[in-house]
C-alpha cells in the first residue's frame, strides 16, 4: 500500500459539529454546487457515501466502513481496479479548535505508483484544504 498523508489542518469548529458532518455525507449535498469542476463532477452524495466522476478514470466511489465519534471517518473506495482507503482523523484542541489529517492508502503497483503519485498528493492536499473550509455550523 502506498501512503498519502496531508498535513495536520486547522478548523475553527467543534469536533461534535466537524464530526457530525463528516460522518454523514449527505450533509454535503448543499456544496456540491461550489466544487470545482475542472477534473471532477456529477458529485453524488448519501449519509454512507459519495460518488463523482473523475476524467479519465470514470466514477469512483468512497464508502463509509468506519466510525469512531468525533476522531474517525474511514472510507473505502468502489469501482476502481485497485483498493483505495481513505481516513479522516479529528483531534479536538479546545471548543472551536479541531485538528484534521487526511491519509489516503492505495494499493497500487510499483509502475501505477509513478503515474499517480504526485496526483494523488495533490488530491489529499486539495481535499484535506477544502474540508479545514467548510462552514461546519450551518451545515
Amino acid at each position: 500500500m502506498t501512503e498519502f498523508v496531508s498535513d495536520i489542518k486547522t478548523i475553527p469548529h467543534s469536533v461534535e459539529n466537524v464530526y457530525r458532518v463528516l460522518s454523514d455525507l449527505s450533509k454535503l449535498e448543499s456544496l456540491k454546487d461550489k466544487i470545482p469542476t475542472e477534473k471532477i463532477k456529477d458529485f453524488m452524495f448519501d449519509a454512507d457515501s459519495c460518488s463523482f466522476k473523475i476524467d479519465p478514470i470514470g466514477y469512483v466511489k468512497f464508502v463509509v466502513v468506519e466510525r469512531e465519534p468525533n476522531k474517525l471517518v474511514k472510507f473505502k473506495s468502489e469501482d476502481l481496479p485497485f483498493e483505495v482507503f481513505m481516513w479522516l482523523q479529528l483531534v479536538s484542541k479546545g471548543e472551536l479548535d479541531t485538528k484534521l489529517r487526511l491519509t489516503v492508502k492505495a494499493d497500487v503497483n510499483t509502475m501505477i505508483k509513478s503515474m499517480v503519485a504526485k496526483p494523488m498528493r495533490d488530491a489529499v492536499d486539495k481535499v484535506s484544504d477544502a474540508l479545514s473550509m467548510l462552514p461546519y455550523d450551518i451545515l
